[in-house]
């Protein structure tokens, strides 16, 4: 069973960053994509980034580029969202989720990571 856990939330001032990780284990993720999605209060969960793991071609929305990368770490089996240049509307609920690569759908996710951001 694909198991992820993210770690690295917290509270920071806008213009600063954080570093996001998620922990995957219960597969080999070689076929894998790993995707970051979040939260925003009152809003619909919305896609971040994501990266496909055996060539760590990567995608991004709009409102992210440039400021957050996404990267994969095979050793250690942890895909890590690096946010800099925080603004106050990235505070979310910031959550990984995994797909295999022919499936057009996150079916594994964790439990969520808070991301807050003051003005």
């Amino acid at each position: 069973q694909v198991q992820l856990v993210e770690s690295g939330g917290g509270l920071v001032q806008a213009g600063g960053s954080l570093r996001l990780s998620c922990a995957a284990s219960g597969r080999t993720f070689s076929s894998y994509t790993i995707g970051w999605f979040r939260q925003r209060p009152g809003k619909e969960r919305e896609f971040v980034a994501r990266i496909k793991w055996s060539d760590g071609n990567t995608l991004y929305t709009g409102s992210v580029k440039g400021r957050f990368t996404i990267s994969r770490e095979n050793g250690k089996n942890t895909v890590d969202l690096q946010m800099n240049n925080l603004k106050p509307e990235d505070t979310a609920l910031y959550y990984c989720a995994a797909r295999q690569d022919d499936s057009g759908r996150f079916a594994y996710w964790g439990q969520g990571t808070q991301v807050t951001v003051s003005s």
